[in-house]
């Protein structure tokens, strides 16, 4: 068996689903998935309770790495964040840059849905607040400490704002109200990256085959398998970008 924790919008998606039966056939193996947040993520790393990961919080990952709890790390894909709000766009927002749009939130005091749950989507909304001059709390901001899927659902029954994942927001389109109002900030780039648990730390470590995993996970094939995982037509992921000669 090999251990992997990942996030909730890679199994929220499906894309794990998706990715795994392969590698499973080819290695004769089952692949423990745990989806929870970024930050539990990498303490389930830490502690040792799982093999590999695959997450989204950059920052987070690279202290990890540089603290020896992993031997390697290697981009996986992409997406992008994006701004979901009611229709009727009540802090006027559409259109704006996120730093901007944040700010409009707070000073209307307009509903806003946050995870809460140290994951690398709500490590994120925390660093966009600081660049849009931090985060006071009113009664509007609601924090629900559960999944993205989940979070997503309960903005939709509130109507109120939330930052999502491109790739979740596509996989519940058809099921919300909320709609798109900002995207295509740089700043809003979301990329994932694949960690091997240090075994010199913890001796339960499948090394062996979380290198594999890795492997597989930035191999040409499963690369184009990812860009061709789509829903309504539309690519959730996209594969990290190679270094050509």
């Amino acid at each position: 068996m090999l251990r992997l924790a990942t996030t909730s919008s890679t199994a929220d998606t499906g894309l794990i689903e998706f990715l795994m039966p392969d590698f499973e056939a080819a290695h004769n193996i089952r692949v423990d998935v745990i989806a929870v947040g970024s930050g539990q993520a990498l303490k389930l790393g830490e502690r040792g309770d799982v093999d590999v990961l695959l997450v989204h919080a950059p920052h987070s990952e690279l202290a990890f790495l540089e603290s020896g709890h992993a031997i390697r790390r290697d981009d996986v894909m992409y997406n992008t964040f994006v701004l979901l709000g009611p229709a009727t766009d009540p802090a006027g927002i559409r259109g704006q840059g996120i730093a901007g749009a944040l700010k409009s939130i707070h000073k209307s005091k307009a509903q806003f849905v946050s995870r809460g749950d140290d994951s690398g989507t709500h490590k994120r909304e925390l660093e966009l607040w600081k660049i849009a001059g931090g985060l006071s709390d009113w009664d509007g901001y609601v924090e629900t400490g559960r999944g993205m899927g989940q979070t997503l659902v309960t903005a939709n029954e509130m109507e109120a704002h939330v930052l999502c994942d491109r790739g979740t927001y596509l996989k519940l389109r058809d099921k919300i109200s909320l709609v798109l109002l900002v995207e295509g900030d740089p700043v809003l780039h979301n990329p994932y990256g694949v960690l091997v648990i240090n075994p010199e730390k913890h001796d339960r470590i499948n090394v062996e085959m979380a290198i594999r995993l890795a492997d597989y996970l930035v191999s040409d094939i499963v690369q184009q398998k990812i860009a061709s995982f789509r829903i309504h037509g539309e690519v959730l992921f996209h594969p990290h970008p190679r270094d050509t000669p």
